[in-house]
């Protein structure tokens, strides 16, 4: 039996880095950045080391999760707390990622930032129009599943990506203001503030659902290339993955400091769409603005289609009863309603679902990483998640807009919250999710030496 594989090349390490980069890196990946260096203003810097903590290692190690547990989607990394739980977090992935929030976020952020400047503030029927246009074409594109705008992607990303790199190059050589002196926002005024808020920040990103969810593209594409060892796979993601999440960590960090920059001459805006519209209009004008707004539109389609074809697709593979058009009809007709609703509304409600969903995902691609430390045994998962889901949930109803928060439930909800350790820094699962670990540790090992034989068949 011929156990070799096949030596890696630099070129099937860059293919690698590139599909990781393509991955985890969107148009709509802009907006966040920008909005937390105005949001921390001179502690940039603790805000930018939280950020790139759930914006980036953690994503990455979403896709080592995939590799490591050989899983073949979202649904596999449940499975270890049984088909019921496995299904129900696949679809709350999907849902977040796709039509509740993730995919109606690639219309609004290519409408405000490309669109809005051009027919103004009071503009009302302009993202109706332009949503239905958006939608009404990645259907038409994700219809027979083809690889058109993908193609189309791979032309225009990297040109999008020279006309930002030449946007750096401009702002830093003649910036806005300086980032010694951009004032702070109360939520960000030490370094301890600042980190956390910077941590919870980069759950907006999304990009550790889409690793759990989409993660296992990037693992065929390694075994495709002779990588069949579950070790050897890890390995090539992890050395692919330094390349590609460090271009990406360094764009974030360029785009936290332009945020900064920005308030000397901007005040704080309401989403980080509006503070990218600033920026390029006072450097380029209405001419670089459009060329961009072309750019920016067309990669959000591209992510748009590859977000309501991986939801048909994972829907209609789970409950075949439903044809995937149809599932792809729904996929983009929600996504159309959701995104009349507005980028500021959307992040609004999008954050309650993310500070609900991001421990889950946290503990699960954390234990699956470490899975083979204890066979993957199912007593450790449950014990970690139970112990992490309900101060998960008491931090989601407390995030929620006030009509949710501040009601009698939010209210009680709150009460009770309070007494959990970190609850004051929205991250009241962690100590709990430390005590499930334990827990589910000691049993697993009471039980592996209360039956060796086992342990050793």
């Amino acid at each position: 039996m011929n156990n070799t594989e096949k030596k890696m090349t630099f070129k099937d390490y860059a293919v690698v880095s590139s599909l990781l980069f393509g991955l985890f890196f969107g148009a709509g990946n802009l907006i966040f950045p920008l909005h937390l260096g105005q949001l921390a203003g001179h502690n940039w810097g603790p805000a930018a080391l939280g950020f790139l903590v759930t914006g980036v290692l953690l994503p990455l190690l979403s896709v080592l999760a995939i590799a490591i547990t050989r899983a073949k989607g979202v649904y596999d990394v449940g499975l270890p707390l049984g088909t019921g739980f496995a299904l129900t977090f696949m679809v709350l992935i999907h849902a977040t990622i796709g039509p509740l929030f993730g995919t109606p976020r690639t219309a609004t952020v290519a409408y405000t930032v490309g669109l809005k400047p051009f027919l103004g503030a009071d503009n009302s029927w302009g993202l109706l129009l332009f949503s239905a246009l958006f939608f009404g074409a990645a259907f038409v594109f994700s219809y027979r599943e083809n690889n058109i705008l993908s193609n189309v992607g791979k032309v225009l990303n990297p040109l999008f990506l020279a006309l930002l790199t030449l946007v750096f190059v401009v702002a830093f050589a003649n910036p806005l203001g300086s980032t010694t002196s951009a004032p702070v926002t109360e939520a960000y005024s030490n370094f301890s503030n600042a980190l956390t808020n910077g941590f919870l920040e980069g759950y907006n990103t999304m990009d550790a659902l889409a690793g759990l969810a989409f993660g296992v593209t990037v693992v065929t594409a390694i075994q495709q290339m002779g990588q069949k060892d579950p070790k050897s796979v890890s390995l090539v993601t992890a050395k692919s993955g330094f390349f590609s999440m460090g271009a990406v960590a360094l764009i974030y960090l360029l785009l936290i400091l332009l945020g900064a920059m920005s308030l000397g001459q901007f005040k704080l805006s309401p989403e980080g769409g509006t503070a990218f519209t600033q920026i390029v209009n006072a450097y380029a004008g209405p001419v670089g603005q459009a060329v961009l707004a072309a750019l920016l539109t067309v990669t959000c389609l591209t992510t748009a289609v590859g977000l309501v074809a991986a939801f048909a697709q994972d829907f209609h593979n789970h409950f075949p009863k439903v044809s995937y058009h149809v599932w792809l009809f729904l996929s983009c007709l929600s996504s159309f309603l959701t995104a009349n609703f507005g980028l500021e509304t959307i992040i609004a409600w999008s954050t309650p679902m993310l500070m609900f969903l991001y421990p889950l995902s946290m503990v699960l691609i954390l234990l699956s990483v470490f899975s083979p430390l204890f066979k993957r045994e199912g007593v450790v998962y449950l014990t970690v998640v139970v112990c992490t889901v309900v101060p998960a949930f008491f931090d989601m109803i407390v995030a929620f807009p006030k009509v949710v928060s501040q009601s009698q439930v939010g209210l009680v909800v709150a009460d009770m919250r309070s007494y959990l350790p970190l609850a004051s820094i929205g991250m009241s699962w962690a100590v709990p999710a430390l005590v499930g670990l334990v827990v589910g540790l000691v049993l697993h090992f009471v039980r592996r030496g209360s039956l060796p034989e086992l342990s050793e068949e």
